[in-house]
């Protein structure tokens, strides 16, 4: 039987399931490219392996074009749309499959849900892109009709994919694939430039030659479309459906919430993502692809059945009339998604096309080309006492003695840093290769880290690869990261009609909207700000830099008086109290920076050991909160630092570096938390971080016996205790440390009176990290005011979904 990739790739089958350890198969995937030339199409089992096969991709060859057709991120047969920003991808990617030609290298990455999704036969998209040039003359009427018509939503300021906005001669759009929406500024009807812009400071970027739009959604609203909408509509569902408000909207011409659940209704006939492809593409299907597919039938099956119930009860009055408002009519499931006999007589075409028969009749779509999994050094994670890095150093030497070439995967850049320190500190220097299209023509016996997703790491031919997770154990990863919005206003277009804003010089003020007045017979665009007594302030649009939003509800409040002196009178008292506030701070400040602390430095090698334990990339935010309290542990002075962030966002990650910093220094750390339950958690967490170190975690709470708390004060006593978690117990007078430096308090809010000032006294004295999700109002405003330090932990964890919020009729099934 035929293994080798030379022969695969010569005579290629247009079937392949890939058989291959997670990683090897985008490599093997990428080497057929390579030799065949056209185009490889790559169906995952869901969207997360997809993105973690499309970076492989673009690792192992950033040359080859890799194009991502998603399936929409709705239920089968729900009440709502997919979202904007999705639909705009996916029908960005089924225009471009129509557009890039067929013989040039490309590698299409997909999921089931997308391929047995039917989609826009290619006549309807064929010829749907509008381009333009600087310079050219744009009817801006067709334009906006334009965007319109293929999906785009008019918005007040572009944030996502398929949004637009027109502001006078200015239009915004953000067309599908970009990664910045682009403003197009037209002087006349002659398009004058192009510019990219920043989605969060709506900032000009850098400039543009030409524009080329595709449709945002797989729904065209034009009368032809309309047309065929009514007629399909009734053909399907019969007489008597004017009443229906998706039929009634669509003869409208309104683009109605969930109308692409009737996608089939707009069009004659539709086509899958095969035909998209082309016959000649090369198809390799995840391992749990047929898996994915029945799962995924099954779901479609199910929600069509909860709907054709509710009409079949509504049609004839056997249901309840309250709960029938809103009912709307599913269309059958082979017409929207492909049937298990449909995706069979799909794939059974495809393995007609092969050239030759490739492999015997049996395994014809099964190829193995002798990758295997890699070494897992768990069994060295779970040993007591032995070193995982140490058999990591000798398992590598071992492969360089084979003349193999070696990649250490890591996610991110900061934990690939980090695995290079601790293997550095065990006499192995490895660096850091950067993605090029040469990856795959390195040195044989040569090691290098690289940033690719693999869980896993395999052997393929001379190629070994090692993914951080075979050295540290399972990991998540956000690598979906996003700079924070900056609160200023950048933009007149960040304003809307009726906005509240405050004047540096002038005080409060209602925005109305921008006026264009003629200042030395030139026009000049300034905003317009209503005062008390219907007074006006024209400001220059250079000088929007003067105002700040109000964020007081507008019913409520007072204009200022243009010209007066009340506004004046209270910034003057503002000030006033600033002072006296900075004085106070001062004075605090003052004693503070007069106690002393001894410095505590993170110890080389071992502090890297333990961080690496942590099965997660650190975000931004945390990074900047653990770099603050190494400062303050550096510092020589006490620390007094509130650490701010949603649950689940990784204070406890800092307060355990802390923890271990100080402990490894010799001196003591109490965790105080406000429950048994969370002292419980904690104590959990704690001892599995420290185990197999020289550090003694005990528990001291109501849960724990009477002989118990007992050894734990005592080992307190006497320094054989190195970190004790518990409850309000923990501030007894019973208990005393021998030598504590660092106090963590969890949630201090919940503590009562007496223990709060029995907390004072230990601020004096030792380090203090507080955490919480919800500060009070008096602490958050002492670490605003500089009294206690302060780092906010803002960036959301991994997979942590966007709230989508949307008006529906009433719906029994979605409830």
């Amino acid at each position: 039987m035929p293994t080798t990739l030379e022969t695969y790739a010569g005579e290629a089958p247009h079937l392949v399931a890939a058989s291959l350890p997670e990683g090897a198969d985008a490599l093997v995937l990428v080497q057929a490219v390579r030799k065949r030339g056209g185009r490889a199409v790559f169906v995952a089992r869901d969207d997360t392996r997809a993105r973690t096969f499309r970076d492989a991709v673009r690792f192992y060859a950033p040359d080859i074009p890799v194009l991502h057709l998603p399936a929409w991120d709705c239920l089968p047969y729900d009440r709502v749309s997919p979202s904007r920003g999705l639909a705009a991808q996916r029908a960005g990617a089924l225009h471009d499959l129509l557009v890039v030609p067929t013989d040039l290298p490309l590698i299409i990455v997909t999921t089931v849900a997308a391929v047995t999704q039917k989609v826009p036969p290619r006549e309807a998209l064929r010829g749907s892109g509008f381009s333009a040039k600087v310079g050219q003359e744009v009817d801006r009427k067709q334009l906006e009709t334009y965007l319109s018509k293929n999906g785009y939503a008019r918005a007040g300021t572009v944030i996502e994919a398929g949004d637009f906005a027109v502001r006078g001669g200015v239009v915004d759009c953000f067309p599908p694939g970009a990664d910045q929406p682009l403003r197009l500024d037209f002087f006349g009807d002659e398009l004058e430039s192009i510019r990219s812009f920043d989605v969060e400071t709506q900032l000009s970027d850098k400039k543009l030659t030409e524009v080329k739009l595709a449709p945002v959604s797989e729904v065209f609203l034009n009368a032809e479309s309309i047309s065929a909408f009514r007629k399909n509509y009734i053909a399907a569902f019969g007489g008597g459906v004017s009443r229906d408000p998706v039929y009634a909207g669509v003869s409208d011409g309104i683009r109605m919430q969930g109308v692409e659940h009737y996608l089939p209704l707009f069009y004659e006939q539709t086509e899958t993502v095969f035909d998209y492809a082309g016959p000649d593409a090369l198809y390799a299907f995840d391992g749990l692809a047929d898996e994915a597919r029945i799962e995924r039938w099954d779901l479609v099956l199910d929600f069509y059945e909860s709907r054709r119930l509710v009409v079949e009860q509504r049609d004839s009055g056997s249901g309840d009339p309250s709960k029938a408002r809103g009912v709307y009519r599913p269309l059958p499931t082979e017409a929207l998604y492909l049937s298990p006999e449909g995706f069979e007589a799909e794939t059974q075409a495809l393995k007609t096309r092969a050239h030759t028969p490739f492999l015997p009749e049996e395994s014809a779509t099964v190829l193995n080309f002798e990758g295997r999994r890699g070494r897992s050094f768990s069994a060295e994670r779970k040993t007591q006492g032995a070193n995982v890095f140490e058999s990591v150093v000798e398992h590598i030497g071992a492969l360089k003695t084979d003349g193999r070439v070696v990649l250490l995967a890591s996610w991110t850049d900061g934990s690939s840093e980090r695995l290079g320190s601790v293997l550095s500190d065990h006499g192995l220097d490895v660096p850091l290769l950067k993605r090029s299209a040469k990856i795959l023509e390195l040195a044989p016996g040569t090691v290098h880290r690289v940033i690719l997703p693999v869980e896993e790491g395999f052997d393929f031919g001379e190629l070994s690869i090692i993914s951080e997770q075979d050295v540290l154990g399972d990991r998540l990863v956000n690598r979906q990261r996003k700079r924070r919005a900056k609160n200023f206003i950048a933009e007149a277009s960040a304003l809307q009609p009726n906005d509240l804003v405050v004047h540096i010089d002038h005080g409060l003020g209602r925005f109305t909207g921008l006026i264009t007045l003629d200042i030395g017979n030139a026009p000049h665009d300034c905003l317009e700000i209503h005062y008390a007594g219907d007074a006006k302030l024209f400001l220059p649009v250079e000088n929007i830099e003067l105002l700040s939003r109000y964020g007081s509800a507008p019913e409520t409040v007072m204009l200022d008086k243009l010209g007066g002196v009340a506004w004046q009178s209270r910034k003057a008292k503002a000030k006033q109290r600033l002072r006296d506030m900075a004085d106070g701070l001062i004075k605090i400040a003052a004693k503070r920076m007069l106690r002393t602390a001894e410095p505590i430095d993170p110890p080389a090698g071992s502090y890297e050991e333990f961080c690496a334990r942590f099965p997660f990339a650190e975000t931004d935010d945390q990074l900047n909160a653990i770099a603050d309290v190494i400062g303050d542990l550096e510092s020589g002075r006490p620390m007094d630092r509130l650490i701010c962030g949603d649950v689940g966002f990784g204070k406890t990650e800092v307060a355990l570096r802390a923890a271990f910093l100080v402990a490894m220094s010799g001196k003591q750390v109490a965790i105080v938390a406000p429950t048994t339950i969370l002292a419980r958690q904690h104590f959990k967490v704690f001892s599995e971080r420290f185990r197999g170190w020289p550090v003694n975690v005990r528990q001291l709470s109501r849960l724990v016996t009477g002989k118990q708390a007992a050894q734990t004060k005592e080992q307190l006593a006497n320094g054989r205790c190195e970190i004790v978690v518990g409850t309000h117990a923990v501030l007894a007078k019973s208990v005393n440390f021998s030598d504590i430096g660092l106090m963590i308090i969890d949630e201090e809010q919940r503590f009562g009176v007496k223990h709060k000032e029995r907390l004072k006294e230990f601020r004096a004295d030792v380090h203090v990290l507080t955490l919480t999700a919800t500060p009070i109002p008096r602490t958050l405003q002492m670490a605003l005011s500089g009294i206690r330090d302060l780092s906010i932990i803002a960036t959301p964890p991994v997979d942590r979904l966007a709230v989508r919020t949307y008006v529906s009729p009433f719906d029994e099934v979605s409830i």
